[in-house]
């Protein structure tokens, strides 16, 4: 029998999601091959050093944009600490790094993808920012530029890390999970397994949709 599919997501979500997404890792590429000599050569596809800083400029423009809807559309629910069932989960590590029987309930965001969240938004806004500065540098003393660079560039650091922890978490770390952000739908079972807390809420309020099997 055909396990039911629940729309998690909607294609707004997605559509933002995937932005912010597509965006961040072009701007991981140009900024690489940007920053470091060695790597110039990653502006072959682009057509030289002058089209990878131009893509780079274009990309910011995208990632700004889609990380103010993404902190406007998730801060409420991915955002805000809820304690003490965050904290228990923080205790336990999720059940990612040893074995439990009952992994403790949380809403619809656990307290990793709360963290991840936090992290992008706001070592997002602190490149935003240093890269308005970067843009227009004649606003800032020489000296602090200086400090314009190593902010930028510690931002980078940490989101890129996080990516990789983003990537194995909503695919081999949580199998049928990245279905979310595809199609927007997810197995029940699936659901109930990795967001059971917010299952029940949403059973309790009439407010769980299953998906239409003709779409």
């Amino acid at each position: 029998m055909k396990n039911k599919m629940i729309v998690v997501t909607s294609g707004y979500e997605r559509f933002v999601h995937w932005a912010l997404a597509i965006s961040c890792l072009t701007l991981c590429y140009t900024g690489l091959g940007i920053m470091y000599k060695e790597l110039n050569f990653l502006g072959f596809i682009f057509g030289g050093l002058k089209g990878l800083a131009t893509v780079h400029d274009i990309m910011a423009v995208v990632f700004a944009i889609s990380l103010v809807l993404a902190i406007a559309m998730w801060w409420k629910e991915a955002g805000i600490f809820v304690f003490p069932e965050d904290w228990e989960w923080i205790k336990a590590a999720g059940g990612y790094l040893w074995h439990l029987d009952h992994v403790p309930e949380t809403g619809k965001y656990n307290p990793g993808q709360k963290a991840f969240f936090l992290t992008v938004a706001l070592c997002g806004l602190l490149m935003i920012c240093t890269g308005i500065f970067m843009w227009y540098p004649q606003i800032l003393p020489a000296g602090l530029m200086d400090w314009v660079y190593v902010l930028h560039v510690l931002g980078f650091v940490v989101i890129f890390a996080f990516f990789f922890v983003h990537l194995y978490l909503g695919t081999i770390g949580n199998p049928g999970s990245v279905s979310a952000m595809i199609s927007g739908k997810m197995e029940l079972p699936v659901l109930r397994m990795l967001h059971p807390k917010w299952v029940k809420e949403m059973e309790h309020e009439g407010k769980l949709i299953i998906a239409d099997d003709k779409k």
